[in-house]
């Protein structure tokens, strides 16, 4: 698969302060990355380095394998979908959907709409943005909202007009900033559903910044998780989730926060900490590591306990909906299997793997 996108060794500062330490990221064509980290990681700074509206300050930034590290955003052919949608409110949905094309195929002079419909070309070239525009209305669902204003609209339509208005460009890749972050809980569950679906629709690359694991895990085919400024580790989703580089990965990813048990907090690995994560350990009357319950959270398919471990440690384990928890303050034995476990230097926090 042909590189479309890469950051080479772009190092971000701004005074004292370095943003960006030495990263390298590669996107592949046709390819879903979700820049996946907390706030202040470097995510976003990242993606508007690839976008052109902020420039590195050191290290390259390759395009379609050209150096445009110089180019400004509007010199690259790639689109960027904010978080704030960023649609004017005096225009409606079809005219903000068109409106990439008629600033670049439509004169300040063609735009006026007595002058410019009188000159000679101004015609055809208003009816071939409009057929694009109704392509990519299509595409998402937004036929009938196309003479609606931004304030007629609820949240998933606004996002769905900032989608197309991206998609009319036809870019070489489009960039995502946290795009789902305004919407509610089931709307983004839609929504992430509805992207997934226009990338699949389009083949281009999608550059996807969350901080949201749940999304990253959901939507790519490729999670680049920062840290600090740095890349932590990076790769599909399930290689992230089962052998994670370090404890900082190890922590971010996944649904349920991993636990983290010291030598001598119940499971012995050596000098090793040992990494487990609450949906692989479960009560079992033959358990191997014995812990008290705190509490209960019942979620219907599942039980969430909270316990704590002879040391003190802080357990989280999953049980089934139909378990009958027994009472606060009581010993749980709770099972799990060996090949399970993440091991990771008490020192450095990086991973080991296991003797065969």
């Amino acid at each position: 698969m042909a590189t479309i996108l890469e950051l080479r060794n772009v190092t971000r500062s701004f005074d004292s302060k370095v943003v960006l330490d030495d990263v390298s990221i590669t996107i592949e064509q046709g390819s879903f990355t979700a820049l996946l980290g907390a706030s202040g990681c470097g995510k976003s700074t990242s993606l508007r380095i690839m976008a052109g509206l902020d420039r590195p300050t050191s290290g390259e930034v390759l395009l379609g394998g050209s150096d445009v590290s110089e180019q400004t955003a509007y010199e690259r052919n790639v689109a960027m979908v904010f978080q704030s949608y960023a649609l004017y409110p005096h225009l409606t949905v079809a005219q903000n959907i068109a409106l990439p094309l008629t600033m670049r195929h439509l004169t300040p002079v063609r735009r006026l709409p007595l002058v410019g419909a009188v000159m000679p070309g101004t015609g055809k070239a208003r009816q071939t943005i409009m057929d694009k525009v109704h392509e990519a209305a299509e595409m998402l669902g937004l036929d009938q909202l196309l003479n609606s204003k931004p304030g007629q609209l609820s949240g998933g339509q606004k996002q769905r007009v900032a989608l197309g208005r991206a998609l009319v460009r036809d870019p070489s890749l489009f960039l995502l900033d946290e795009p789902l972050s305004n919407l509610d809980a089931r709307l983004r569950v839609r929504m992430r559903s509805e992207i997934s679906a226009l990338h699949r629709k389009t083949g281009k690359a999608f550059v996807y910044v969350t901080h949201d694991q749940t999304e990253a895990m959901a939507m790519a085919d490729q999670i680049v998780v920062m840290i600090g400024g740095k890349v932590a580790q990076s790769g599909p989703p399930r290689e992230l989730y089962e052998h994670p580089a370090n404890r900082a990965v190890a922590a971010f990813v996944g649904h349920n926060a991993i636990n983290f048990l010291e030598p001598g907090d119940g499971i012995d690995m050596g000098e090793s900490v040992v990494g487990l994560r609450p949906e692989d350990l479960a009560p079992s009357e033959s358990g191997a590591l014995l812990a008290r319950l705190e509490s209960a959270e019942y979620l219907g398919s599942e039980i969430v306990l909270s316990l704590r471990g002879a040391k003190g440690a802080e357990i989280r384990a999953i049980a089934p909906g139909d378990f009958a928890v027994p009472a606060t303050g009581s010993e749980i034995r709770l099972g799990y299997a060996p090949e399970k476990l993440h091991l990771f230097d008490a020192d450095t926090g990086f991973r080991r793997e296991r003797a065969a």
